[in-house]
């Protein structure tokens, strides 16, 4: 069994501050790390590994600096790493990825299970998994709280807003993980020591665009139909004001008259 895990390094949303300015993000100085929601499907992946002895390939897509969360998962006990990285890449807005990410699986090949993880704390679409799973042609089940293996088929407790809904699904597929489906492990210290160094980068494939079977113009930005016209931090603001009276009840006669006034009762 192979299973393939989507991730991404993104920047701890805990130290982002925007530019006032422009409303960009500033990433000068602000630490990235492995997105949360996929370390969820990781370590799913790597529970599976543990139990049927299965293959776990990660990918990112990014610059060379998201070697760092290839090299994390590997410490976690993940096999091989693939990172895809191209200038022609840049600028791809979730459609493109998608578009990306799918044909650097198609490249892999062999696939049982595909995971990614619900949603990006950078961007919260929770769009690329499912357009993964448009782009291969598979069958797709997002937000899974539980997992189960039955032979050649899964078994899936998908959560909703209105209770959960349990799927029987045979493989391939492509599965979306949130944070209540597992308790993703730390990276072993013999992990660290071995992928961080040298064994590490030998383990890290890098697919580019020659690499893929791509139409250039479908991907980076001119192939991402997403236009952001505008961003901007919200402002807050507050009035205050001190409700007079002689009395108790024309304090309160007041306060009734100036909620009815912005309809909050």
């Amino acid at each position: 069994m192979r299973i393939i895990v989507c991730i991404k390094q993104v920047p701890d949303t805990n130290e982002v501050k925007i530019n006032q300015e422009t409303g960009t993000l500033i990433r000068k100085g602000v630490p990235s790390i492995m997105n949360p929601d996929d370390k969820n499907a990781l370590e799913e992946a790597l529970k599976i590994k543990d139990k049927y002895s299965a293959e776990v390939v990660i990918l990112t897509m990014g610059p060379l600096q998201a070697k760092d969360v290839l090299k994390e998962a590997l410490s976690m006990g993940a096999d091989k790493a693939v990172l895809i990285t191209d200038r022609k890449f840049g600028g791809s807005d979730t459609w493109a990825t998608a578009t990306i990410i799918a044909a650097a699986i198609e490249k892999i090949g062999n696939y049982d299970i595909i995971f990614c993880g619900r949603q990006a704390i950078d961007g919260d679409t929770a769009q690329v998994g499912p357009q993964i799973a448009e782009f291969l042609n598979l069958p797709q089940i997002t937000y899974i709280k539980a997992l189960e293996i039955k032979e050649e088929k899964l078994e899936v407790k998908r959560y909703t807003e209105n209770g959960d809904y349990i799927y029987e699904v045979k493989m391939p597929v492509v599965l979306t993980a949130i944070k209540e489906l597992n308790e993703p492990r730390y990276p072993t210290i013999n992990g660290i020591i071995e992928n961080f160094g040298d064994m590490g980068e030998e383990k890290i494939i890098t697919f580019e665009f020659a690499d893929l079977i791509l139409d250039e113009s479908q991907i980076g930005l001119k192939g991402s139909p997403t236009n952001v016209f505008k961003s901007f931090v919200p402002v807050k603001s507050k009035i205050s004001e001190i409700i007079e009276g002689n009395t108790t009840q024309e304090k309160v006669d007041y306060l009734i008259e100036k909620l009815s006034e912005i309809k909050l009762i």
